[in-house]
């Protein structure tokens, strides 16, 4: 494929991204009835079985801090350096942090674009500061896993693993996600509007990067298959 067409990709990928937030942006900015209606059934609803249990909640709380982007970013930062040392992919490494840092900017602005508030409820679970829409957690996990996955994406020869990358990262994208409204800190449209920014954001990045630098990927290895003798004759 031409380096054009990888970067028509490439901005095809993060038009259709920035598309689909915004227009979840301005339903919520024109309280768009159904919409609001719908993410406050769910976030009440979430946060009263999530307050009937006291265990369930240390739990979200901790989950909270974990996957605060402040303190997420070290380990990430971490498996990339050593990806780095591993593999000395100096070029691919760098743009997995770059584009996480970018990420994690581009969902605070979206945040002071939307202005959207927090949910208001009796009995909140957590302190949460800022605007609601879009997710910063959410947005900063999804970034962040999607990220990790592309970035060891060569090194993984075997379909097992690359399944298993996958999984964990789609795992650990959902669980922050369900964390924020069992928690009452955001709504489902939120996290929703999150986790399309931060793992599409990446997307688009990606193939901008591998628009400018196409050398092909090294092709993973075909799982071996023991043979038999009788396979053999």
């Amino acid at each position: 494929m031409s380096r054009a067409r990888r970067l028509v990709r490439a901005v095809l990928a993060g038009a259709a991204t920035a598309a689909v937030v915004l227009g979840m942006a301005v339903l919520i900015r024109g309280q768009w009835d159904p919409l609001v209606r719908l993410d406050e059934r769910v976030v009440t609803a979430a946060t009263q079985f999530a307050a009937s249990s006291p265990a369930l909640i240390r739990v979200l709380l901790d989950w909270q801090w974990v996957f605060a982007a402040a303190r997420f970013i070290v380990p990430v930062t971490v498996v990339c350096l050593l990806f780095w040392w591993r593999t000395g992919r100096a070029t691919r490494t760098w743009w997995a942090l770059v584009t996480i840092a970018a990420a994690w900017g581009v969902s605070n602005l979206a945040k002071d674009v939307a202005r959207r508030a927090r949910p208001v409820l009796d009995h909140p679970l957590t302190n949460a500061q800022g605007y609601s829409f879009p997710s910063g957690h959410a947005t900063t996990t999804a970034a962040m896993t999607t990220a990790l996955v592309l970035l060891v994406w060569p090194v993984l020869r075997r379909r097992w693993m690359r399944v298993g990358a996958i999984t964990a990262a789609v795992t650990l994208t959902l669980l922050t996600a369900l964390d924020r409204v069992l928690l009452g800190a955001h709504y489902p449209s939120d996290v929703i509007g999150g986790m399309v920014l931060g793992a599409g954001f990446v997307l688009a990045s990606f193939l901008g990067y591998r628009g400018w630098s196409p050398a092909p990927e090294p092709a993973p290895e075909p799982e071996t298959v023991p043979t038999t003798e009788a396979g053999r004759r």
